[in-house]
């Protein structure tokens, strides 16, 4: 459920945020595969490309909510307190992303820009961070060893 809901919201803020820069959803989602194929196969392939990129997009999503559900049942710390953990753990999945991720992938290194920095470091933590934790939370106290 936490990777639905994660990968969803952050993919209407892409939408939402690069389409108010001129950016087509579907150059947003191929921009997301030229990480494993590169930017020109990407570009080259049309919407196949895209559901590629969509794909790889909720892996990342999956890849990030199983690791805060899994932290949480070792640090019971991160399901009791959702509201303050999630956003950091959402900030901390940005410069993972940005720093480590992105820079090994096939995209390579990205120049710092304002806009999409902030935008990332708010929809980190408010529209990843927060809901994982709090879906955790209450996996967590519902789970065989939660109450």
């Amino acid at each position: 459920m936490g990777t639905l809901v994660i990968g969803t919201i952050d993919a209407l803020d892409a939408v939402v945020f690069f389409g108010l820069r001129g950016v087509a959803p579907m150059r947003i989602f191929q921009g997301i595969a030229a990480g494993a194929i590169g930017r020109e196969q990407a570009r080259a392939g049309g919407w196949g490309t895209a559901s590629l990129g969509l794909f790889f997009h909720y892996v990342v999503a999956f890849g990030i909510a199983t690791t805060y559900v899994l932290a949480s049942r070792a640090i019971p710390l991160l399901a009791r307190r959702p509201l303050v953990c999630g956003p950091l753990f959402g900030v901390g999945a940005y410069f993972f992303m940005n720093l480590v991720v992105i820079p090994l992938s096939r995209i390579g290194p990205q120049p710092f820009t304002t806009g999409p920095f902030i935008n990332g470091i708010l929809i980190h933590a408010i529209g990843i961070g927060i809901p994982i934790a709090v879906i955790a939370s209450r996996c967590y106290s519902s789970g065989p060893s939660g109450s």
